[in-house]
């Protein structure tokens, strides 16, 4: 791993994960190339200012729990060749209702360059500190839809709410959001801008 990495879970303490890609629970169906361990992986940087993120949450009542951080270029690549793959339909309502695999990248939901790969990118959501419980955010982690872009209409006002909470929270610990996922936010003074990693998460 790169000196600037670091496992997020060892920097923040405190702060929730589930790597999705690591899983079975991903648009592809099975555990992504690069992603030999659940856990989440990101810049020292970005571990930064999540820790202020998740201060500035605590006293909504809120956590953060994060599903995605640092993603290996193989896995990006992995992404590439799923996409080609023939439709069996298995992930394809819960994640991908409306459109082909294929339109994934075409629509922005997946890129061939994923600024995750630079290390300072996360998807994460807001969980009740008092439950453990998720908030309703208006649809999961990569819900490739125009229901998950931010100022959707279709979703309640509770869920608006919660979007609006995290893009707040998000926004003002450094962060820029991406317009077409809710749960997907860049560090604005990212350390490396320009490289794309690929070392696995081990």
């Amino acid at each position: 791993m790169n000196d600037d990495f670091v496992f997020v879970d060892e920097c923040v303490p405190g702060i929730r994960w589930d790597a999705k890609y690591a899983t079975w629970d991903n648009f592809t169906g099975k555990p992504v190339d690069g992603y030999l361990a659940n856990r989440v992986v990101g810049t020292t940087a970005l571990c930064a200012a999540l820790e202020r993120a998740q201060e500035k949450a605590a006293p909504l009542g809120l956590g953060l729990l994060l599903w995605d951080g640092y993603r290996p270029q193989r896995a990006v690549d992995c992404f590439l060749r799923w996409s080609r793959q023939p439709e069996d339909g298995r992930t394809k309502p819960r994640h991908y209702p409306r459109i082909d695999r294929a339109e994934m990248f075409e629509k922005g939901y997946v890129a061939a360059k994923s600024g995750h790969s630079r290390g300072s990118t996360v998807d994460l959501t807001l969980y009740h500190l008092d439950t453990g419980e998720l908030a309703p955010m208006g649809g999961g982690h990569d819900l490739m839809d125009p229901i998950s872009h931010h100022g959707a209409s279709g979703i309640t006002p509770v869920e608006a709410r919660h979007r609006q909470y995290l893009c707040a929270i998000m926004e003002a610990c450094g962060f820029s959001r991406y317009d077409c996922e809710w749960w997907h936010y860049t560090l604005r003074d990212e350390p490396f801008p320009d490289t794309y990693f690929d070392f696995p998460i081990t």
